[in-house]
């Protein structure tokens, strides 16, 4: 059964997480179909910008399912397949928008930093628990998306974010009712994809240049991958 759905309508591909039962907690299943998605995207000349979102206006994701059953080697593997997530967004050629409604926590605040344009819900409840949980992850792109000093006070509090803060501190480009966010998301992408294609990517690859994101979030996640193997790690239960 998927976990996902995907869909392109106008130039506009539409990623949704769908396994709202579990608060859309991203286990290797949807990871897998997590990038399966985002390639079929990115080799998709139809396809001008990518969004992200959910099945449900209550939350993007709570990030990581901690309760999945995996061994050692799964629970490696899960902690690679976040990684490549990560980087395949941010690296993505096309623009990316995510609709960020109610909890978006942990992996799926990640989820969203790494797409180039964020639409909060009303219910908005974002957190990086990175230093809460012990995970060495964040700060590759949240230092890009709001600089050094905002970052710090988001990793290092732990502290949920509500959808005027995120506005405020820049996490978010535009606040929404919760209950349409995600056609917020694509009433966005709609203004992007209006654009000459060829010059929206050659302005992104330009942007991440001189950022050096890109390379910053390999580098995160190579760490993120090493403290799984040989750290304490995020938790994992065998069957």
């Amino acid at each position: 059964m998927s976990l996902t759905s995907y869909s392109v309508d106008e130039g506009i591909a539409l990623l949704r997480l769908e396994r709202d039962e579990a608060r859309n907690a991203m286990n290797t299943q949807m990871l897998e179909e997590m990038l399966a998605h985002i390639d079929s995207a990115g080799e998709d000349e139809a396809v001008r910008v990518l969004v992200i979102s959910s099945n449900d206006h209550l939350g993007l994701s709570a990030g990581a399912d901690v309760r999945e059953e995996l061994d050692e080697k799964g629970s490696l593997h899960r902690m690679e397949l976040f990684a490549r997530v990560y980087d395949e967004l941010v690296g993505f050629p096309k623009p990316t928008v995510a609709a960020c409604h109610g909890a978006v926590v942990g992996g799926g605040a990640e989820v969203a930093v790494a797409c180039d344009l964020r639409v909060g819900g009303s219910n908005l409840r974002m957190r990086f628990p990175g230093a809460q949980l012990g995970v060495p992850v964040g700060p590759a792109r949240l230092v890009t998306l709001c600089g050094l000093a905002t970052a710090k006070y988001l990793l290092l509090t732990s502290r949920d974010v509500s959808a005027d803060e995120a506005l405020r501190l820049g996490l978010v480009n535009r606040v929404a009712p919760a209950a349409a966010t995600e056609e917020a998301a694509l009433k966005l992408a709609a203004e992007v994809a209006a654009h000459p294609p060829e010059a929206v990517a050659r302005m992104k690859q330009m942007l991440h240049r001189w950022d050096g994101v890109v390379e910053r979030s390999a580098d995160e996640g190579r760490g993120q991958v090493e403290w799984q193997r040989s750290g304490p790690g995020l938790p994992y239960h065998e069957s």
